[in-house]
């Protein structure tokens, strides 16, 4: 299964109403108008609400204020210092949820600032020229081993080097970016400005040993040999495995590989009818990939009412502006076809008590089933725990097969480890991976000069 001088501002205040994924690169006209229409508010006492909402910290008036009066390279060196990715987070940031949501001009009812828009404009001006380098600081003679290029890994590295240390980045995939690279829907972001961002960190000399794979055990205690400690941000793992009769059945996909298919540039035929299988944001992502795929006929099957879905909000709403249709409160049974998926057994479902996780348990309806067409069925129900590649590390700690750590330093229960993003939240936001890697450099960093878990 562009250059800094900024020209005249256009007469009219634009109106974006389009989710920051799919509008297009500011132009220099109308990211000046848009960064003027920023209150500058906050102060040294109490940081604007955009700051305080973004996991980062990046000091957004402060950024807006620099393109406002035409200075990219001050911009920019404002959002990187605080974001390795500041590309990147530009475009895949929830800031409907974070930034954009926390912003004064949307409690007075007006158009939010169009932050990512801006940030990225920045950002992509910056990578361009190279214009903003990570400045590495002096060798302090110590190394750390970073295990996983993601969100969660560059950060911690780019941190670490700013700080004096030899950092090596491995990851067992060809390109750096991990789930940014791989798993997060192309209509978002298919590869750049990951190249340049990851170019930052090769230039301050952090070195990257990609197509590096680890998986055995004596692989991770040479690389434990040869540091002084070791960063996990090694994400989740493969899609959850749930069977299903028919689950072998062509057409049938798990939701990263489809996705991963996509990032390479080999999209799947998906027929007319596409179903999919999940209520989270993957599930969202593959849905409306679906339809910019073919498919006339996309439907979203949640075993859950709306009301208990893990998506945004947002994402659903504009899922379904889009075309997507639902149908809650039913789960697939089996999978049905010759040679080929063609339909979906499926029954109802109704809310029961709660579970562990706080929501209502799905119980099914008995005599309830019913079909649905389908050439295309991707299962999208979360992914797995990498418990495996834990239990090599003797004494970590884990919660329900994630990683327990101080969440003030991202220390494990391993000194010598430690960890962030996915493998310690159980799956969250990019940004807030980078947040995670940038404390548990900061904890490395004690840790290694005789500070706290010494």
């Amino acid at each position: 299964m562009n250059g800094t001088a900024a020209p005249a501002a256009p007469a009219a205040e634009p109106v974006v109403a389009l989710p920051a994924a799919l509008q297009t690169p500011l132009d220099d006209a109308d990211a000046l108008w848009e960064a003027d229409r920023c209150l500058r508010c906050g102060g040294p006492t109490a940081p604007a609400p955009c700051v305080l909402a973004c996991p980062t910290q990046i000091d957004v008036p402060a950024f807006l204020d620099a393109i406002a009066r035409g200075d990219l390279q001050s911009a920019a060196t404002i959002i990187f210092l605080a974001n390795a990715l500041g590309g990147s987070c530009a475009r895949v940031c929830p800031v409907e949820e974070l930034c954009e949501r926390a912003c004064v001009l949307d409690k007075q009812g007006r158009y939010p600032i169009t932050i990512a828009r801006l940030q990225r404009y920045a950002a992509d001006w910056a990578l361009a020229r190279a214009a903003v380098p990570l400045t590495a600081g002096p060798r302090n003679g110590k190394r750390v081993t970073v295990i996983g290029a993601g969100p969660a890994g560059l950060g911690c590295a780019a941190e670490l080097a700013g700080l004096g240390y030899a950092v090596t980045v491995v990851d067992a995939r060809l390109e750096v970016g991990g789930l940014v690279r791989y798993a997060i829907a192309p209509y978002r972001l298919l590869r750049d400005p990951l190249p340049a961002e990851a170019e930052r960190l090769a230039a301050a000399g952090v070195q990257f040993r990609l197509d590096t794979p680890i998986d055995r055990p004596e692989r991770l205690r040479a690389l434990e040999r040869e540091a002084d400690a070791l960063f996990l941000g090694v994400g989740l793992g493969s899609d959850a495995e749930v069977p299903y009769p028919g689950d072998d059945l062509p057409g049938v996909w798990d939701s990263l590989p489809f996705i991963e298919a996509l990032k390479l540039d080999h999209p799947p035929r998906v027929g007319e009818h596409a179903l999919v299988v999940g209520g989270g944001n993957t599930a969202i992502d593959v849905a409306r990939e679906a339809l910019r795929l073919g498919a006339r006929h996309v439907t979203l099957l949640y075993r859950r009412s709306e009301k208990e879905m893990p998506a945004y909000p947002h994402e659903v709403r504009e899922a379904r502006e889009e075309g997507v249709s639902f149908e809650f409160l039913a789960e697939p049974v089996r999978f049905l076809g010759n040679g080929h998926v063609d339909q979906v057994q499926c029954r109802r479902m109704r809310l029961g008590a709660p579970d562990a996780s706080g929501r209502s348990r799905p119980e099914p309806v008995t005599g309830s089933e019913f079909l649905l067409p389908a050439d295309t069925v991707i299962m999208a129900i979360g992914q797995q725990r990498r418990t495996e590649f834990y239990s090599w590390i003797d004494g970590l700690r884990l919660d329900h097969g994630l990683v327990v750590t101080d969440p003030c330093t991202g220390q494990t229960s391993v000194p010598k480890y430690f960890a962030g993003g996915d493998a310690v939240n159980g799956g969250a936001t990019v940004v807030q991976a980078v947040r995670a890697g940038t404390v548990a450099a900061r904890g490395i960093d004690r840790y290694l000069s005789g500070g706290a878990g010494a």
